[in-house]
């Protein structure tokens, strides 16, 4: 697990180093993907569920499962959501981080700080003991504090041997309820929050999902271990 969460984080830092305008993500895909397998791990987003890119790249008002494109080209003032992981010696990492690509607008700058501070208010709760609501809504209430919209949709989940685990992590939930927390639990956790409305809809290609709102959207996401001392993050380099 810490081999692939390594990995996936140096990805995300690969992937930083592209955000600039003029570049499509399939471009940034494409990078992605070359330095994951340079490792000898494989992208484990590529083929999952049919998905056709290493990472999802999702750009502005589209929340999460933006397909790279050649045709998406980036622009001064945008922000890009990059959603990735890596495959090695039979584990998985999972990890996400919203990019300024420039200057962004004050308005943008300050949905991206508060939803990188609602993963980490959520990750302060996977304590042993703890049960996954206090996750849940710590991460709720931090967002609705500032009138942002916590999508229902989608959810954090368990990961380990595949992507894709039991037990859900939602972002939104009440405090003392759900899942008790344990020692060695793995979970992704990752804040999707609209600027406004919580409400999220899919285009018709199937992936890319987009507020009702038609707002901008954020989404931070780490890979962490419970232990008997605290979070540990696996996904951070």
């Amino acid at each position: 697990m810490s081999e692939a969460c390594k990995i996936s984080a140096e990805a995300l830092k690969v992937a930083g180093k592209f955000m600039q305008p003029g570049i499509s993500t399939w471009e940034i895909d494409a990078e992605i993907e070359k330095f994951i397998r340079s490792t000898g791990a494989r992208p484990n987003f590529k083929g999952l569920y049919g998905f056709p890119g290493s990472a999802c790249i999702s750009v502005n008002e589209v929340l999460i499962h933006g397909i790279p494109s050649k045709k998406i080209i980036l622009k001064e003032g945008d922000i890009v959501s990059v959603d990735t992981g890596a495959a090695i010696g039979g584990f998985n990492g999972d990890n996400a981080y919203t990019f300024a690509v420039g200057a962004i607008s004050e308005e943008a700058q300050k949905l991206l700080k508060v939803t990188e501070e609602c993963l980490y208010r959520g990750i302060e709760q996977a304590r042993v003991g703890n049960r996954m609501g206090d996750i849940s809504n710590a991460v709720q209430s931090h967002a609705e504090s500032f009138g942002y919209g916590v999508v229902r949709k989608f959810v954090g989940h368990g990961v380990g041997r595949d992507l894709h685990e039991d037990p859900e992590v939602p972002n939104f939930g009440r405090p003392g309820r759900g899942v008790r927390l344990a020692a060695g639990m793995t979970l992704a956790i990752e804040p999707m929050i609209n600027l406004k409305g919580a409400d999220v809809k899919v285009l018709s290609d199937g992936w890319t999902t987009v507020p009702t709102s038609g707002s901008l959207s954020a989404h931070f996401e780490h890979t962490i271990v419970i232990t008997t001392d605290g979070p540990k993050i696996l996904t951070k380099v």
